[in-house]
């Protein structure tokens, strides 16, 4: 299947924010931290869905900081064993799927980031959207705007939405300092 294949079947679909996708994190958190018990696991809800009140894509961002002394690859492997699909794969970062199917999204869909600890600048970035909740109302406008013209270019939906988070990221961690 190509790449514009796939996002015609996957399109970007924004949803209002919905309560249940907090209890749908806690549920996935609790099966990441049973899938990878031995390897203890510091487990995030990240991206938009994780933002208080504003519109999101319904896909659950989970960030799992693995520890410096396990190999990426062993996490990778438990949750692939159990049903994620591993969609990319870099030397400190992996990320996995659980969702999708022939015929388009399934009703829970989640995107795993398996990440070494403190590299987490999506948290400093949801806890700054929500700590200034006229900001996150910002971010959501521009979501708003950016939908339909990329409804069907994931690629180009996210670089469009870059400089606004790489500009309240370092907004958040010059507010913040060192968190994680």
């Amino acid at each position: 299947m190509t790449l514009e294949e796939l996002w015609e079947l996957f399109p970007i679909a924004l949803s209002s924010h919905k309560s249940c996708w907090g209890d749908w994190y806690e549920e996935e958190r609790k099966l990441l931290a049973s899938l990878l018990g031995g390897i203890e696991p510091a487990i995030y809800h990240i991206g938009s869905t994780a933002i208080q009140g504003i519109w999101a894509k319904p896909i659950i961002d989970i960030l799992v900081e693995i520890p410096t002394e396990t190999p990426l690859t062993e996490a990778r492997a438990c949750l692939v064993d159990s049903g994620y699909i591993c969609m990319s794969e870099a030397e400190e970062r992996l990320s996995l799927n659980k969702g999708y199917t022939e015929r388009g999204f399934a009703e829970r869909v989640f995107h795993i980031h398996l990440r070494r600890p403190g590299d987490c600048e999506e948290l400093y970035f949801r806890d700054y959207m929500n700590d200034h909740p006229e900001l996150a109302e910002e971010y959501e406008r521009l979501k708003l705007s950016l939908w339909k013209r990329y409804e069907h270019n994931r690629d180009a939906y996210t670089a469009a939405k870059s400089g606004f988070v790489e500009r309240y990221t370092r907004a958040a961690k010059a507010e913040y300092g060192k968190r994680r």
